[in-house]
């Protein structure tokens, strides 16, 4: 019994969240009320309150399901060989981050516009330094003697990253996972991290 009630409930968030999902693909945050969600999710507003406190408790777990999907992909253990960076490892990581991407491409294609891109950058910078930070300070990173923030490395392969998720799933492009992959590392590991001082075993 508990099961089918867990089941009914994630049922029922899934269809609040694709519905969110649509209209925010048709019309701005502030002009979608509750109401059009539940309409659209073909459910009751009591029932959208017993999922969400409110709007942006929902927009928030949004965002949190997208993040989440990365989070249990990545291992900042993994990725080091003593001090250089491995290559190989971040590629087939980010396959399979590409591969979660294309199974829900039209959530990355709302979380990649608009208001969105700033939140998303945001949540994907905080999983970054919680995950590679460790990383990040033991290669050290320096340009004339002079250490690079490690915010600011975090900030611009999130950059970079987004940037290219949304050119991914907005242009509906047939490149597959692993080709995806490929091209993040060549314009982030293969040419800058080698910039920044970062050893690289490809």
């Amino acid at each position: 019994m508990v099961k089918k009630m867990d089941l009914r409930v994630l049922r029922t968030k899934k269809m609040i969240f694709q519905a969110f999902i649509k209209l925010m693909a048709e019309k701005d945050y502030d002009s979608i009320t509750i109401q059009d969600i539940a309409d659209e999710a073909m459910i009751n507003r009591a029932t959208f309150y017993a999922h969400f406190k409110d709007k942006p408790n929902l927009y928030e777990q949004v965002f949190d399901y997208a993040v989440e999907s990365f989070t249990s992909i990545l291992d900042a253990y993994s990725l080091l060989n003593g001090e250089r960076v491995q290559v190989k490892k971040i590629e087939f990581l980010l396959t399979q981050i590409f591969a979660r991407i294309k199974e829900n491409r039209a959530v990355f294609i709302t979380l990649t516009e608009g208001r969105s891109i700033e939140y998303l950058k945001n949540k994907l910078s905080e999983l970054l330094e919680l995950k590679y930070k460790s990383i990040f300070l033991k290669v050290r990173i320096t340009e004339n003697d002079i250490d690079v923030p490690i915010d600011f490395i975090i900030e611009y392969m999130t950059s970079i990253f987004i940037g290219t998720v949304h050119w991914w799933v907005k242009s509906d492009s047939d490149f597959p996972p692993e080709h995806m992959a490929r091209l993040v590392i060549k314009l982030i590991g293969n040419g800058h991290l080698t910039v920044l001082g970062i050893e690289v075993d490809k």
